[in-house]
């Protein structure tokens, strides 16, 4: 994987107006939380992100197109429900 300070950069850049904080966890996971920087509001929180694989700008993403599609899918959920 690269440096998480990267992996942050890369992230935080594909979900503007969004923002987006990474960080490592004890066990080497990811977790990613998506969230509207203004309210402070959490759209996507993701606690255990295995960081296989994530080791180039390309995969990154592939990571970000899918987590905009569950970002999608998420508020079109809420506004059903």
């Amino acid at each position: 994987m690269i440096s998480i300070v990267e992996f942050n950069r890369i992230m935080a850049s594909g979900f503007l107006p969004l923002a987006c904080d990474c960080s490592l966890n004890r066990d080497g996971s990811l977790r990613i939380s998506i969230f509207e920087p203004t309210s402070g509001r959490v759209d996507l929180l993701l606690t255990r992100v295995s960081p296989e694989g994530l080791d180039s700008v390309r995969s990154i993403s592939n990571l970000i197109g899918e987590l905009r599609t569950e970002l999608k899918a998420g508020r079109r959920g809420f506004a059903a429900g």
